[in-house]
């Protein structure tokens, strides 16, 4: 049988390994995918650390893929979290598997990267041009919550949408929400992020450190969205202050703190709170398309498969900027 490498964690909080793994043999339904690019996400950890009941090890993670199949010959593809299928969460563990050379795929979960069109034979999508192997996979996680947020809501062009966070998910939120025609606010600590935050496109910067984020948020008329994706749930509650009637928080980033809601603005206001984990197969098509077409960008670091340890650290860190990516084939 054939052979590949894949870089696997043995146990439970076990450290990453670079192994040699026979080459997975797709099922009735699933297409086998040479990776090309995996992009590694903080809810990589859950896997490693054993966080999910019932995992079996030893296991090969990730979940952010890029890479060609046999669709057409050469045909780029890419994969998001989920597997682009289901929004729970056992089916996004079992489905990781792209810190390797080659991965099997449901094929109605993947997203090809070359024309916007439904194959109705294939039952899957085809997704849009010019969009390079590396900047595909931080858009299978991050497109799932920046830009199919703001489209699951209610907001229209003109309306004041804010991003928290303008770290991995939030340095696309902002771009996103500028390109989609939202007057859009960037929210995070500290006044050397505003140059990053106008770079991106974000029409005002709030510092969470120095500035009352609600108060400033009022000033701006209130917040039709407010897309959460840093990782704390007090800075979330600080935010729900600045929404405006119809505001909706959508949270995307994780914390293990809670979000205090207040009741009566939240009657009065018609407010809501909402939690995105991720899209399907189509929103993919339709970010890659957007992307394409508008020039949102993803920032990238790029990393070997035989440095996956230093470059999952890395991202652990926080210190990556901004997304951390390996490329198998290096």
């Amino acid at each position: 049988m054939a052979k590949m490498k894949a870089v696997q964690v043995v146990e439970a909080n076990g450290p990453l390994e670079v192994v040699e793994r026979d080459v997975p043999e797709p099922p009735e339904g699933h297409v086998l995918i040479k990776v090309q690019a995996c992009g590694i996400c903080h809810s990589d950890s859950l896997t490693k650390e054993g966080l999910w009941p019932g995992l079996q090890f030893p296991r090969v993670l990730g979940h952010e893929i890029a890479g060609v199949e046999d669709w057409q010959q050469g045909q780029r593809v890419g994969v998001g979290w989920h597997g682009g299928i289901a929004a729970t969460a056992r089916i996004a563990v079992t489905a990781t598997s792209c810190f390797a050379r080659r991965r099997s795929s449901q094929a109605s979960a993947t997203t090809a990267a070359t024309r916007n069109t439904w194959s109705r034979r294939r039952k899957r999508w085809r997704a849009s041009p010019t969009i390079s192997p590396t900047s595909m996979p931080p858009r299978f996680f991050a497109r799932a919550s920046p830009r199919s947020t703001h489209c699951a809501t209610a907001a229209r062009a003109g309306d004041v949408v804010a991003v928290l966070g303008i770290g991995g998910l939030g340095h696309l939120g902002v771009q996103f929400a500028r390109k989609m025609g939202f007057e859009t606010v960037a929210i995070a600590r500290g006044q050397d992020k505003a140059p990053l935050a106008k770079q991106l496109g974000a029409h005002h910067y709030i510092d969470s450190e120095s500035q009352n984020v609600a108060e400033a948020l009022q000033a701006l008329g209130g917040a039709r969205v407010i897309l959460a994706t840093a990782t704390s749930g007090k800075a979330m509650s600080a935010t729900i202050g600045g929404l405006g009637l119809n505001g909706k928080l959508i949270m995307v980033g994780v914390s293990d703190e809670p979000v205090e809601v207040p009741i009566t603005q939240f009657i009065m206001g018609r407010n809501s709170v909402q939690g995105w984990p991720s899209g399907t197969a189509a929103d993919s098509q339709d970010t890659l398309a957007f992307s394409a077409l508008s020039g949102v960008r993803p920032m990238i670091e790029e990393y070997p498969l035989s440095r996956a340890a230093e470059a999952y650290d890395r991202m652990m860190s926080g210190k990556a900027r901004f997304r951390v990516v390996l490329m198998p084939g290096k």
